[in-house]
């Protein structure tokens, strides 16, 4: 069975969504680069190298909205094995996958797609991690 891992939800002005879910709830964010395409992560669990401690949690993050791109809503990030392979069950299964996988340096391969009802869900296929939950 692959897990959710991580959600995702689109912003408009960075500063102030982080603002907001650090006031509201007291997460973390930390805001990356133009190199990673000005992605925030978001920190909703105590956590270490590895991810959140306690299991059954998740972080998440946040990315620019983007008029040019399909289906800017909040979703969620499924971590595969083998993303060649689960990309081939997502269209068996009717799903559509938007695009072709892509590498985020330091994380793993990444792609959205579309399942039957409509919904955009993505899918990470993770590095390898070594004992100090840094990329192998």
């Amino acid at each position: 069975m692959d897990p959710v891992v991580h959600f995702e939800m689109p912003y408009d002005d960075r500063r102030r969504m982080a603002d907001f879910y650090a006031s509201a709830f007291g997460w973390q964010t930390e805001m990356l680069g133009e190199e990673m395409g000005n992605y925030a992560l978001a920190s909703t669990a105590e956590s270490d190298g590895c991810g959140p401690r306690e299991p059954g949690r998740i972080n998440g993050g946040f990315f620019p909205r983007c008029p040019e791109r399909p289906d800017q809503y909040p979703s969620v990030v499924i971590a595969v094995a083998d993303i060649q392979q689960a990309s081939e069950r997502v269209r068996r299964a009717g799903g559509e996958v938007l695009g072709e996988p892509m590498d985020i340096p330091g994380v793993g391969t990444y792609v959205s797609f579309r399942d039957t009802e409509g919904n955009r869900v993505s899918m990470i296929q993770p590095l390898p991690m070594g004992p100090d939950g840094q990329p192998a």
